[in-house]
């Protein structure tokens, strides 16, 4: 790219600085700051002690200048732009498998039926050693990727290393056209209430929950569980796509307000909708966002369905992507949305930043009350409360850390090659002398951690050498710590219940791919039976709501 694309790009990027300046002045601005900005480039390129790479330098520049605004206002180069349009539309070049780096090893963690990867043989826990000759552990990860996708058509051999064979095997594909499903999942938890997990709004998003809810109906549902825990957003059509099946035609869903005019948008329900009768619970979590708000937010404000589980994250920014100069893009957060009532629930306010440059939450003191149409009290300014808010479940320190280093993930492939078959997966559970002979595998491995406990033993004992008395306290302090790593011995057993869980998902995924490790969660998912037992009492239900 040249110097001239580079000037192109801040020139865009800078009139975004400037906007709110009055027209004469603005231009004198953007003038002014770029002609220093290319005076400062021309005399760092040229005596600079060391080469400097002018893409990567303006780079930096530009993602320090946007940062300055909000995180999801982003500069996306021309070598991005795929991965960009990957995320928006679900769709890509591929073999349709999912890969992980557990250390120095890229493994595969996930096959789609009736892709190559799966037709052709690739298996959950194969360790991808080389992609067509070349060795995955002098790429990065960003390397790996893209030599992963490519054009629809185009040949790629792997060479991977199975548990339990000598040898390297060497598998080729056809790369097609993947798919990313934004309903990896849906089925019927009792003989009444259906399940539908929904996991992205890419294009289609709306069809592909229409679809499943027909098919519950079909099977006999007459309550629905939609499950949008973890579900970071996406394309905002698409969040009221999926608010009309559940409500009439020509119903608000969302308000755009920006700078803009033309992003003062209001967007209604356009179709005749699917069931306006089937009772409904909506699952959220911290991680639910964006377009996952809109949808929980918008059925709480019509009392059409109760929201179960943690608050959820809070971005209530509406981004657009514009093009420029050398095939590049900016996204751009153009406007705030609003539900039906008139929440805004945007959780930071990054336009009154702190001193240090940090973004606060919107102070309790501005934050306003609205009524949902059975009369309920809502609040903006912090996420969507739930009607029903249910404990996070966080995982413990040894349970992470063996996800993290890999060790359930091993022990599944393990397991997986002793026994030819197992229980369905809302059956499959580990005796407790299989959980014992995990334990023993478990013994020599590496799987240290801090706990919190001995993270604040560390820091009294500073105080201590500091306040000088750690010398008087020594003796109890060295007992303390060998009292925890006594204890930590147990660590296996104190969180066998976690870990368990953790464990049965792993192996169930290695015989029913990404459907099992669904099912398998079921029978331990405190919020998706807690959803099950208000849509089966019906008087619950409608008192949650306030329905007459």
């Amino acid at each position: 790219m040249k110097t001239k694309g580079f000037i192109g790009l801040v020139f865009l990027l800078a009139c975004l600085l400037f906007a709110f300046i009055r027209p004469a002045e603005r231009y004198f601005e953007i003038a002014k700051n770029l002609d220093i900005f290319a005076a400062l480039f021309k005399e760092v390129n040229n005596s600079y002690v060391d080469e400097i790479s002018p893409t990567k330098m303006v780079h930096t520049g530009i993602d320090a200048m946007l940062s300055s605004l909000d995180p999801y206002t982003n500069y996306i180069s021309e070598d991005q732009v795929e991965d960009f349009r990957t995320q928006n539309t679900g769709q890509y070049g591929g073999i349709g498998a999912l890969t992980r780096t557990i250390g120095k090893r890229t493994v595969v963690t996930m096959v789609y039926q009736s892709y190559p990867a799966y037709k052709n043989g690739l298996k959950i826990g194969d360790e991808v050693i080389k992609m067509d000759g070349r060795e995955l552990a002098k790429l990065t990860q960003e390397e790996a990727n893209h030599l992963m996708r490519g054009q629809v058509g185009t040949p790629i051999k792997l060479t991977v290393k199975r548990f339990g064979q000598e040898g390297l095997i060497e598998l080729e594909f056809k790369r097609e056209k993947i798919k990313i499903s934004n309903v990896p999942y849906y089925g019927m938890v009792t003989a009444d209430v259906g399940y539908i997990q929904l996991t992205e709004f890419t294009s289609e998003a709306g069809k592909e929950v229409k679809n499943a809810l027909v098919s519950l109906k079909e099977q006999g549902a007459k309550h629905l569980v939609l499950d949008l825990r973890g579900n970071g957003g996406g394309l905002l059509f698409e969040a009221v796509n999926i608010c009309n099946l559940f409500l009439p035609k020509g119903k608000k869903v969302v308000d755009t307000r920006g700078k803009l005019a033309e992003n003062n948008i209001t967007y209604e329900t356009l179709n005749a909708p699917t069931d306006l009768d089937i009772s409904v619970a909506v699952l959220i979590n911290r991680g639910s966002a964006s377009a996952s708000e809109i949808v929980a937010g918008t059925l709480q404000d019509y009392d059409r369905a109760v929201i179960i589980g943690e608050k959820s994250f809070g971005k209530g920014l509406v981004q657009l992507s514009r093009p420029l100069s050398y095939n590049a893009q900016v996204k751009i957060t153009t406007a705030k949305y609003y539900t039906p009532t008139g929440r805004c629930i945007q959780v930071l306010d990054y336009t009154h930043r702190r001193e240090d440059g940090s973004a606060g939450m919107v102070p309790d003191s501005i934050k306003k009350e609205f009524r949902t149409s059975h009369d309920r009290k809502v609040y903006d300014g912090g996420g969507i409360d739930p009607d029903i808010k249910l404990p996070a479940q966080e995982a413990s320190q040894v349970a992470a850390t063996l996800y993290i280093k890999g060790l359930l993930f091993d022990y599944a492939t393990l397991y997986a090659s002793k026994h030819k078959a197992i229980a369905e997966p809302k059956k499959f559970t580990l005796s407790d002398a299989e959980y014992e002979e995990f334990i023993q595998w478990m013994k020599g491995k590496d799987y240290t951690y801090q706990t919190e406990t001995e993270e604040d033993l560390k820091e009294l004992i500073e105080e201590a050498k500091e306040e000088k008395y750690y010398t008087d306290l020594k003796p109890t302090l060295e007992q303390l710590q060998t009292r925890i790593k006594e204890s930590r011995k147990n660590d296996l057993l104190h969180s066998k219940d976690q870990i368990k869980i953790l464990l049965e998902e792993e192996i169930v995924s290695r015989y029913f791919l990404e459907k099992g490790s669904v099912e398998a969660r079921f029978k331990n998912d405190v919020e998706t039976k807690k959803a099950i037992e208000v849509l089966r009492n019906q008087a619950e239900y409608k008192k949650i709501l306030n329905i007459k």
